[in-house]
């Protein structure tokens, strides 16, 4: 590469004739100033033209406008004896102090966390940024659903399968190029992947990356017959149909047991009516796992896409690559083999799947919030603000000490009971994990909200901007309450983790 000193860069500095200096990298930007978006008169400034511009760059711009390829042409050469020091790329663990759970961070230790979680996660964490983030971005602004690519990618390393986390549906799959083997597999491998997805601060996205199969496909796994077993799990897992849970109505969202979607028995089918709202992934799903009235009691009942279901877009804050939909069967017939469970059982199929949804939840939310406080560690220590940088003023050094133990606390939390998890049986953790996953869901949302108000504050105006230097925060300030809703309301939550542990306070308790 071609090397200038100062002395020579500073000599280009008039329209037409223009070179700036970026972390030591020198750029051409002559016939680009006339297209600047911000004017050519930003450029021509005497602390610009022919300048070292890295602090002004870095106060206007995001790194990765540099590596756009329009940009990163312009590029002519580097400055003699210096070299670049932002050079971190998106597959690197971030050096910024808690931007990563203390166990990716060196130096420190944990008792969770082994060799092959390690391994795992730096496989993981490359195949985010270079298969799924490009994808993540386009359709989060185009609103389309996830690239059949993607899918392909994900379905050849089987994370898509890892997603439903530990368990027999692993069995003889090769995980992630064989680096870990399906009996080594547990829930903090799980958790890795889903902390990986919630990193990218693409909200509709993560939706949208089949959040459907998570939920929908482990009743079907659970309690569905072996011959629909045998049909329908290994049709998902590659990627080739996709499914949803259709559990949530206009008339019944927290509250399940006011569900009205009715399922009638005729001979040897079930004959199905009634709308579903809010479905995630329900505008491209072949499959819908749904939750019926029965003479029986409640039903969860396989229905396969066909001309008398229809899917409507459901218009909503974030971007519609999530798929969300208004659902109606009108006379969906459906044979009584697609029952998943016994009949009037479907209460019992519905409760078991919530703990690990709403564990699931958890896990993209808090990543999400801990991105975020990587965000406002970065800009506040790089925005200038009254000559100083911004991290000099007290109010803001506040919230940063509170983002900072609000993940730092939920992250402790939610490794605890992940710990459980890997140690309790099913039936156990229904009985012992699903008051405090609920009350660990609604902390989580909650300090969610507080950190996104914090750091719309600390970007300013950037905070509330859709592109540019501030769009994590815009994106996350704006689609944090969905992870309030889905899964259980918090409010919800809540009450549900007292009243689990009201039951189980002892006789003899008293103070």
């Amino acid at each position: 590469m071609k090397t200038f000193t100062v002395e020579e860069v500073a000599q280009h500095n008039k329209p037409g004739d223009l070179w700036i200096i970026i972390d030591s990298n020198v750029y051409d930007i002559s016939k680009f100033a006339q297209l600047h978006p911000g004017g050519v008169g930003v450029l021509t400034t005497k602390n610009i033209a022919g300048q070292d511009a890295t602090q002004a760059f870095y106060g206007l711009h995001r790194q990765e406008v540099l590596h756009r390829p329009q940009y990163n042409r312009l590029q002519i050469g580097r400055i003699q004896g210096q070299e670049p020091v932002i050079v971190a790329s998106a597959s690197d663990v971030s050096s910024v102090p808690y931007a990563e759970p203390t166990w990716l961070s060196a130096g420190y230790y944990s008792p969770y966390y082994t060799e092959s979680h390690k391994t795992f996660h730096k496989e993981v964490r490359k195949f985010f940024a270079e298969v799924v983030y490009p994808d993540a971005v386009r359709c989060e602004e185009n609103g389309k659903r996830v690239s059949q690519d993607v899918v392909d990618k994900l379905c050849e390393t089987n994370l898509l399968a890892m997603r439903l986390g530990k368990g027999k549906h692993l069995e003889g799959k090769t995980l992630m190029g064989g680096i870990i083997k399906p009996e080594e597999f547990d829930h903090f491998h799980e958790l890795i992947i889903n902390y990986e997805l919630g990193r990218m601060g693409t909200r509709g996205y993560v939706d949208g990356l089949l959040a459907g199969n998570v939920i929908g496909l482990p009743p079907v796994i659970n309690f569905g017959s072996p011959e629909l077993k045998a049909r329908i799990v290994p049709e998902v897992l590659s990627g080739k149909k996709f499914i949803c849970l259709a559990i949530t109505e206009a008339f019944a969202g927290s509250d399940v047991s006011g569900l009205q979607t009715t399922a009638e028995r005729d001979g040897d089918y079930w004959v199905i009516n009634g709308t579903k709202k809010w479905i995630t992934n329900g505008m491209f799903a072949d499959y819908f796992t749904v939750a019926c009235r029965t003479d029986g009691g409640y039903t969860v009942i396989l229905v396969p896409r066909c001309e008398e279901v229809e899917t409507k877009a459901i218009k909503t804050a974030y971007s519609a690559t999530a798929g969300t939909a208004y659902v109606t069967f009108d006379n969906v017939r459906v044979p009584v083999g697609n029952t998943l469970g016994k009949v009037g059982s479907g209460m019992q199929v519905i409760l078991s799947n919530f703990n690990h949804e709403r564990w699931m939840i958890i896990c993209t939310a808090l990543s999400a919030q801990r991105r975020i406080v990587e965000e406002c560690l970065k800009w506040s220590n790089q925005r200038v603000a009254f000559g100083k940088p911004l991290n000099s003023q007290a109010v803001i050094r506040a919230k940063l000490a509170s983002m900072i133990a609000r993940v730092e606390s939920a992250q402790n939390w939610l490794e605890s009971i992940t710990h459980q998890m890997n140690n309790m049986s099913y039936s156990e953790q229904s009985n012992k994990l699903a008051g405090p996953i609920a009350l660990l869901k609604q902390y989580v949302t909650r300090t969610g909200r507080e950190t996104a108000e914090d750091a719309t504050q600390i970007f300013g105006g950037r905070g509330v901007t859709v592109s540019g230097m501030g769009k994590l925060i815009e994106n996350f300030h704006r689609t944090s309450p969905y992870d309030a809703i889905l899964g259980g309301a918090e409010d919800v939550m809540g009450d549900l983790g007292v009243r689990q542990a009201i039951r189980k306070m002892p006789q003899n308790a008293r103070l």
